[in-house]
């Protein structure tokens, strides 16, 4: 979608082990460029979490990311320089520059960690993780791409970058791709298109089994979408946010101070630690035609 926005110069892609090992997800990134047509350079990133045991989501994508499609091997090669160095340059080359994060958090923690003053020439950075106030996809508390990887998550909450959490919850219910939604995409007859459907089929029997609904959901897209367009977010507040790393029952939990507990004097000796952060931005409805349409337009 990013490449796709004409207006919209993606600056870099930096890869993270997440769903799939980072090598997999380097060649998924490198695969997605070319379809789009692009040359926007890809930097591989962190193999694992910073102190966690890396554990893949291919029950969930597929043993290649992209639902076991046999895509053939990209004929662009990542970078040499690491995802991790990639980040601060980039950053510090595009001051304003918008951060957009798909995955865990691990290369941007490892960046923050060496140059911290870069959270400061960030406009927005746009997180797609977290189950705020709502249940996880991969523990009854949490979503995958926090919980896999919480310290670096809590490292990016409390950096000073102009956080929006947008959460697992945003791309459920009728912001789903049903049935009707995906023959309009099959019905467009592009590459593209055809791709975007197909690379999702193991992802949709897999959500099937999860929550017992039917269609695509589309964590990361909503996330860009919102990048690119924050009015299609109906509802906006802003929160003290912070991450579960300590409980193994509660590990990688988005925890949203949504009623401002904080500020209360009676709670001030249980909320110290957020009271010293700052707040980021929770997205908490959007407006699924006008997503939906996003989407159609970056496909058709």
């Amino acid at each position: 979608m990013a490449l796709r926005a004409p207006e919209v110069r993606v600056a870099a892609i930096t890869v993270v082990a997440g769903n799939v090992n980072v090598q997999q997800a380097t060649r998924n990134a490198l695969y997605t460029v070319e379809l789009c047509n692009s040359n926007v350079p890809v930097y591989s990133g962190a193999e694992k979490p910073l102190l966690r045991t890396y554990q893949s989501a291919t029950w969930f994508h597929g043993r290649d990311g992209l639902g076991d499609h046999n895509y053939p091997t990209p004929r662009q090669s990542a970078q040499k320089l690491h995802a991790v160095d990639a980040i601060i340059e980039t950053i510090d080359a595009n001051p304003g520059l918008v951060l957009v994060t798909l995955g865990p958090l691990t290369n941007v923690g490892l960046a923050l960690s060496k140059k911290p003053g870069i959270a400061a020439n960030v406009s927005r950075c746009v997180v797609m993780g977290g189950a705020p106030c709502c249940e996880g996809n991969v523990t009854p508390a949490a979503e995958y791409n926090i919980w896999v990887d919480p310290e670096a998550a809590r490292i990016v909450m409390h950096s000073g970058l102009p956080i929006e959490l947008i959460g697992w919850q945003l791309c459920r219910g009728d912001a789903v791709l049903g049935e009707a939604d995906i023959e309009h995409v099959e019905a467009f007859n592009t590459k593209l298109a055809h791709f975007a459907i197909e690379c999702n089929s193991h992802g949709r029997e897999a959500y099937k089994i999860q929550t017992g609904e039917h269609g695509i959901c589309l964590p990361d897209p909503v996330a860009m979408c919102l990048a690119l367009d924050p009015t299609i977010g109906t509802e906006w507040s802003e929160h003290y946010v912070d991450v579960e790393t300590q409980s193994e029952l509660t590990r990688g939990t988005t925890v949203v101070d949504r009623l401002n507990v904080a500020a209360d004097e009676r709670n001030r000796a249980v909320w110290t630690a957020a009271l010293d952060g700052r707040k980021s931005k929770v997205c908490w409805s959007i407006d699924d035609q006008r997503w939906k349409e996003a989407l159609y337009a970056a496909l058709c």
